[in-house]
């Protein structure tokens, strides 16, 4: 049984059905929590990716961290009581993933994590919190970097439950590029290859505290002087900048294009063709990575390093001058090199269904593990 719940979870669990799909002898099951709801981060993702529709929809929507994961928890151990899987598979760091893997132990099924042993540091992160307890909750560890391994060892994780397999959504990338390659969202904003900037900004810490966001806007008020902003914005992004930013300031920023949520194939197909990423999300520092597209990170601390020790990513901050700083250091031609990690190969989704199936044939994944 799978887990979905919101639209970093699509993108992770669609390489992993289509793996599961080749082997004989699997009945899988995708729960989707419904914790991202509406059509364009939920059902459009489904279509595009290729994912069988799932079998079982929660259909939890928004609330506060405290009611939504409740919430979930409640309605997903009836599901694990009529159905009982062999295993419970969760991804990512999300609410849905945290509350799944509760129910699942509690009910002694085994559960496996894709995308473990990721760590910021900063517990004042949501998703932090959710990938410290659901690691210490789970019974099988897939890793996407040497560094998740490390830290899952020194909480004290057998070494033997942990396996380094790459990314997926690397996968699911590499899976879409030529679809995303035709796509007309650049036709459609008159946009061409190399001549404009990508942002996303969603997190909290960044969108909901008014210093930091006026910071963010001031940077994009600098940068859209020297090149195009193509901004598809988050609901509640474009509701505090209305908030906190004047008026005559957002007119002002008349090379901004403001967007409401793209599909996952026309977001693909902006990252690849952009001069560079400004963003807060975790999965674009990976996929920028692996296009090579230089990949400004609006934050302190990143739960993946490897994009910066190996990739294309740099750690900007949320300090106007910083984010200026480093923007006219790519317009120069003088951005930062990266390289392609081991196991960001397309493959590893392959690799986690054939060692599920080893261990389950070994009996390494019974109930109570």
């Amino acid at each position: 049984m799978s887990v979905v719940g919101a639209r970093p979870n699509f993108m992770k669990i669609a390489p992993i059905a289509k793996a599961i799909k080749k082997q004989k002898g699997i009945k899988h099951i995708i729960v989707h929590t419904g914790q991202h709801y509406d059509e364009k981060m939920s059902d459009s993702f489904f279509r595009q990716l290729g994912i069988p529709k799932p079998n079982i929809n929660l259909e939890v929507g928004s609330g506060t961290h405290a009611i939504q994961t409740a919430e979930i928890m409640k309605r997903f151990e009836p599901v694990c009581e009529e159905h009982m899987p062999d295993v419970v598979l969760v991804v990512g760091d999300v609410n849905s993933t945290l509350a799944c893997t509760i129910v699942a132990k509690k009910l002694w099924i085994p559960a496996v994590h894709v995308e473990a042993g990721l760590r910021s540091f900063d517990r004042h992160m949501p998703e932090e919190i959710n990938r410290i307890v659901t690691d210490c909750l789970c019974d099988v560890f897939f890793t996407t970097s040497p560094e998740a391994i490390t830290y899952l060892q020194n909480e004290g994780t057998p070494k033997n439950r942990i396996f380094y397999v790459g990314n997926v959504m690397v996968d699911t990338l590499m899976g879409n590029v030529e679809k995303a390659k035709r796509s007309k969202i650049a036709k459609i904003l008159n946009v061409k290859k190399g001549e404009y900037a990508l942002v996303t900004l969603h997190r909290p810490s960044n969108v909901d505290i008014q210093e930091s966001l006026i910071n963010l806007v001031k940077a994009l008020m600098d940068i859209q002087n020297k090149i195009k902003v193509v901004f598809p914005v988050h609901p509640r992004t474009i509701k505090n900048i209305k908030r906190y930013i004047n008026r005559e300031e957002l007119a002002s920023m008349h090379n901004v294009m403001f967007l409401d949520p793209l599909g996952y194939i026309d977001f693909l197909n902006l990252t690849m063709n952009a001069k560079f990423v400004l963003t807060d999300s975790g999965g674009i520092q990976e996929e920028t990575t692996v296009l090579g597209v230089p990949c400004l990170t609006a934050r302190e601390n990143t739960e993946r390093p490897i994009t910066i020790t190996e990739g294309t990513n740099v750690l900007v901050g949320t300090k106007t001058q910083r984010i200026i700083s480093e923007t006219n250091k790519i317009l120069r031609g003088k951005f930062k090199k990266g390289k392609q990690p081991k196991y960001w190969d397309g493959k590893a989704s392959e690799r986690i269904v054939a060692i599920l199936m080893r261990l389950y044939k070994q009996g390494k994944l019974e109930r109570c593990a």
